[in-house]
């Protein structure tokens, strides 16, 4: 029963609020199988926390951009559903967290009247679309990729084929050839480029990190921009049919490029493309909406410590591609600040600047369209509000995810080392403050949220058992990550393991060799010649084990002794299902069907009943313990054990009759007759398990 009224003018949209809002209800009155809900609820923005009770609502906000208005929304409704507390993540979205569960679909409802969404914001769907924060402003860019990461987010937002995928999927667009948006740590990652005039990308596939971090591929060295959505249809298609589904360890794209190589995978594309309902997909980037820069005159302003000021324009400014004008860039410290202070913000850019902010990748805010004779008032506005940290995009400038603040799969705190390192570079090492050159980064788990394993110099947390099985907080120090532009990076090695208490101390032998031993290069090259041993050798005492202190088995940020206590993760976890709900999802995913053939929409209905007929296949397997590990195993396993033997008769057999949809193209015609075949294979697999129950 509806509990609220959503006042939401999009009917998709409202559906998908009030459908939230039903589960929630089924979900409390043991209607609905929990592990089936956690799936609902994560791919609707809404995660489990480590407190027990409450949730983390993440805001997806494409390339990171949000306008004035939108700032002021999300402000709101931090105050009204949670604590005031914005975090910026690593994919350009913002979190609140202690969300009552029963409170978010109202608060999603509250979030879209100004166009903003929770959708797809964890779980496994096509993830945040992210973009170098400088998109539109880069002066080495060759166009700005902002309406294509537009359109691309837009075109798989609520797209059947990325609904329950066997894991999330990550796409980034790069600006320019520096790859600032990261594309080789990507499943997906677009550089731009132009070719004979014509506007492109160079194409990245693959990518990862996490545990196993992988490279990406190149795909294409350039792709003109009216294919990269029939192309990420069909890269979809493919991963979603043969991707790992019951290990979650190995439910990645880059581990299915691992199992059947490039060429491997490029043959498979090749055969999905009938049923890609495009072939081209022209982006109207002239139709993306312009900047509408404020034309209010700036207060006369002095300032007062030419020094300092001085200081932060040369850390904290980025130079525009557009005459007159620079962006400003805002040090967030671990990307938590306040609404108090976000209104203001929003009411600055609104009233001086273009009316919006871009999340970065590093957790800071970019503020674009800032006019050089307004730099002294921006300044001292942006002091009032605690906004001057000098040091952006720096080594100053730590990246940290939450860790064991809030995350349930935290092992140690990465925000408690992040400050103490950052109060360590501030105070004694102040070269570090303005150079760019040396990136650190901390994660709180193997997950590589706070992207350790790419950085120059990084942390993540684990935990280190003495001699006497004594347990205490501790950091794997990785070295040499980085960003090598083009498409091409390199993944940090692993060099020692710390107690957390001593991971100050590691920082300071690296920095203090770097300096002796540097010669002038950059970080990566002094690194890439002194190799893994090196710093192994003179890292290794720091991570003896039988001259703990007390003070060691306490984490940063904490004052009790440490406890290794990992809950489980969510935002990809693989959802096991229960049979009878298997089947009453299939139903559902006939009845998705219907409704897209009435509104003409013939290639989601036939993915509807694609996954309808997968569904039912994978409810009887899953009744006699068989493997369900992808869905093409699943088509080929449910002939051998069903129509092979004339258990259940499919003519022509199952794996034939559901991959119709890759021979055909996506038609009235097709997509009708499609939809009666998964109505009737339903109808059968139903019959036979009930059959089944009653000679129990």
């Amino acid at each position: 029963m509806q509990s609220f009224r959503t006042e939401i003018e999009n009917p998709i949209v409202e559906r998908d609020i009030l459908e939230l809002d039903r589960k929630i209800h089924q979900f409390k009155e043991g209607k609905l199988d929990e592990e089936k809900f956690r799936s609902l609820r994560l791919a609707r923005g809404v995660y489990g926390q480590r407190q027990e009770g409450v949730q983390m609502i993440r805001i997806k906000l494409p390339y990171g951009k949000v306008t004035s208005k939108q700032l002021h929304r999300i402000s709101d409704v931090s105050d009204e559903y949670s604590r005031g507390r914005l975090h910026i993540t690593t994919r350009q979205d913002i979190q609140i967290h202690y969300v009552d569960l029963d409170r978010t679909p109202e608060l999603w409802a509250q979030l879209e009247k100004d166009d903003v969404t929770l959708r797809e914001a964890c779980g496994n769907t096509v993830r945040n679309v992210t973009a170098s924060e400088t998109a539109g402003i880069d002066i080495d860019e060759p166009f700005d990729v902002s309406p294509y990461a537009d359109a691309l987010f837009n075109y798989f937002l609520r797209n059947p084929i990325s609904q329950e995928m066997g894991r999330k999927f990550k796409v980034s667009f790069s600006a320019s050839d520096a790859d600032t948006g990261l594309s080789y740590m990507h499943d997906l990652g677009f550089i731009a480029k132009i070719k004979d005039n014509v506007r492109g990308f160079k194409v990245m596939l693959g990518g990862g990190l996490g545990s196993q971090p992988r490279h990406a591929d190149m795909l294409y060295e350039f792709l003109p921009s009216d294919k990269i959505i029939p192309l990420m249809d069909g890269v979809i298609r493919v991963f979603d049919r043969y991707g790992e589904r019951k290990s979650r360890a190995k439910a990645r794209m880059k581990f299915l490029i691992k199992d059947v190589g490039l060429a491997g995978f490029k043959e498979l594309l090749e055969e999905e493309q009938k049923a890609v309902p495009y072939h081209t997909f022209p982006i109207d980037a002239k139709a993306y909406p312009t900047v509408k820069i404020a034309e209010r005159e700036v207060p006369q302003t002095s300032i007062s410590d030419m020094e300092t000021f001085e200081k932060w324009k040369s850390t904290n400014l980025v130079p525009q591609k557009q005459e007159g004008y620079v962006a400003i860039g805002i040090k967030v410290l671990l990307g938590d600040f306040y609404t108090d202070k976000a209104r203001l913000l929003a009411d600055l850019v609104a009233m001086y600047a273009g009316g919006e902010i871009r999340l970065s990748l590093r957790q800071n805010i970019l503020i674009p369209y800032v006019r050089e004779e307004s730099l002294a008032f921006f300044y001292t506005e942006l002091q009032k509000l605690g906004f001057t940290e000098i040091g952006y995009n720096t080594a100053l400038d730590i990246t940290a995810c939450p860790g064991t603040d809030t995350c349930n799969l935290g092992i140690a705190s990465s925000t408690g080392i992040a400050e103490e390192l950052e109060r360590i570079i501030k105070a004694d090492y102040p070269q570090y403050i303005a150079n760019p050159d040396v990136a650190i980064k901390i994660s709180g788990c193997m997950n590589a949220c706070g992207q350790h394993n790419m950085a120059n110099i990084g942390f993540q947390g684990m935990s280190v058992r003495t001699k006497n099985k004594l347990v205490a907080p501790a950091l794997q120090v990785l070295l040499g990550g980085g960003n090598l532009g083009h498409g091409e990076g390199r993944f940090a090695d692993k060099v020692v393991k710390v107690p957390s208490k001593r991971g100050p101390e590691a920082l300071r032998l690296i920095l203090d060799d770097f300096d002796q031993n540097g010669n002038g290069k950059s970080y990566a090259d002094y690194y890439a010649e002194k190799g893994q041993m090196y710093f192994y050798d003179f890292l290794t005492p720091l991570s003896a084990t039988d001259n703990l202190t007390p003070e060691d088995f306490i984490d940063w940020g904490n004052t009790e002794r440490y406890k290794k206590a990992i809950g489980v993760g969510e935002c990809a976890g693989v959802v096991i299902d229960l049979i009878a709900t298997l089947l009453f999802e299939s139903e559902e995913k006939i009845q998705n069907a219907q409704e897209s053939l009435d509104e003409g929409k013939w290639a989601a209905s036939i993915y509807h009943s694609y996954s309808s007929m997968v569904n039912s296949a994978k409810a009887l397997l899953t009744s006699e313990k068989v493997k369900v590990n992808t869905h093409a195993s699943i088509l080929k396993d449910f002939d051998e054990k069903f129509v092979a033997n004339g258990r259940i008769p499919v003519a022509g057999g199952f794996e034939a009759l559901v991959l119709q949809l890759k021979t055909n193209e996506p038609t009235e015609v097709f997509a009708k007759n499609y939809l009666k075949d998964s109505k009737g294979f339903l109808k059968s697999v139903e019959q036979f398990r009930e059959q089944e129950l009653a000679e129990v």
